[in-house]
């Protein structure tokens, strides 16, 4: 081979099992190179798997006692329907007044408000001008929907 002329190596296949012992095959780098990867989330994959054995021995186990130990003495009392401890007297598919609606925008309005307030106001110094801007936007339209409460009556209580 003439000088200078650089010598192609392949490179060696990584096994694709955990101990050397186990040394069967060996496979192209490519899957070799995922087998690795994988290998890195094994103890993910057993700590998720131990988690969903524990869990659904644990239900398991409360519906098996609680069958085997619960009392069961129905009546026609307990079997009833009932509403916060009355007689159901209306149907469920019933109208709901319009401010029940109103109270939950206002909520969410405030909601929303103070949940972005707080961060908003920790990194201030470092956003700039254009946090500021953004969030007088954001503030803008939370106004719009504060006025449309406001004008609906939302905020007069009976």
């Amino acid at each position: 081979m003439p000088k200078g002329v650089p010598v192609r190596v392949r490179p060696r296949a990584p096994n694709i099992f955990f101990y050397k012992r186990f040394r069967l095959t060996k496979v192209k780098f490519a899957i070799g190179a995922i087998w690795n990867m994988l290998e890195l989330y094994l103890p993910i994959l057993i700590f998720i798997v131990i988690g969903l054995g524990v869990g659904i021995v644990s239900l398991g186990a409360s519906i098996g006692l609680g069958q085997v130990l619960g009392v069961r003495k129905p009546n026609s009392e307990k079997s009833s329907p009932f509403e916060c401890g009355f007689e159901a007297f209306e149907d469920a598919r019933m109208k709901f007044d319009v401010r029940y609606y109103l109270v939950a925008i206002l909520f969410i309005i405030f909601d929303l408000e103070i949940a972005f307030f707080f961060p908003w106001a920790v990194v201030l110094d470092d956003i700039g001008a254009y946090g500021f801007w953004a969030m007088m936007i954001f503030l803008g339209i939370l106004v719009v929907g504060f006025l449309y409460e406001w004008k609906k009556g939302a905020l007069e209580w009976e």
